[in-house]
């Protein structure tokens, strides 16, 4: 019998995943039109800057019942207006599917939506760990200084419904008031 080596390796210090079958896409502000509130501010941020990116895994192909994904999404810090960079956000095409979060480093927030529109936040700090309810959009927020990255594992057949918050957003925004993390009515 044989024993192998891993096929991928996270560092649970930083995020960074590494191996053979890593991916991941980078979402600069130019790819971001439309989700952040403040339009004004958002044409005065450098169009190539990067506000998010992701390395994941993908063991199996997209829309296999009982296979997982796994990856990291780091956001940089830095806001658009008061509201702090964020992610695009989306409900699962599979609704009925759940998500797991972890966070590695940095603090930011997880917000959720219901399918009522219901939205509420759950802090994320190094070590927190999240259950993301089937039927909830989700979206997640840097509201600190320095890189914000948190782990993901996810059904390989949830697929990604991110047409519904392009076109009716979500129901809150998280900003920066007084100095403070904030989530206020959309």
């Amino acid at each position: 019998m044989e024993i192998s080596a891993p096929q991928f390796v996270t560092d649970w210090k930083t995020g960074v995943v590494t191996g053979t079958e890593v991916q991941g896409v980078e979402r600069r502000v130019s790819d971001l039109g439309g989700v952040f509130a403040d339009e004004g501010a958002f044409s005065q941020l450098r169009p190539d800057r990067l506000v998010y990116r992701t390395a994941c895994v993908f063991p199996v192909p997209e829309g296999t019942e009982g296979g997982v994904f796994w990856g990291t999404t780091f956001i940089e810090p830095g806001t658009v207006g008061a509201e702090y960079f964020m992610t695009k956000g989306h409900f699962h095409a599979k609704a009925d599917r759940m998500e797991a979060y972890f966070t590695f480093g940095g603090t930011g927030l997880l917000v959720l939506m219901d399918t009522a529109r219901n939205c509420w936040a759950e802090e994320m700090t190094p070590g927190s760990t999240h259950l993301i309810p089937p039927y909830t959009a989700h979206r997640t927020v840097n509201t600190g200084d320095d890189v914000f990255s948190f782990g993901a594992c996810w059904p390989s057949d949830a697929g990604h419904d991110y047409d519904s918050i392009a076109e009716s957003g979500f129901s809150a925004r998280a900003l920066r008031v007084d100095g403070i993390p904030r989530l206020v009515p959309a």
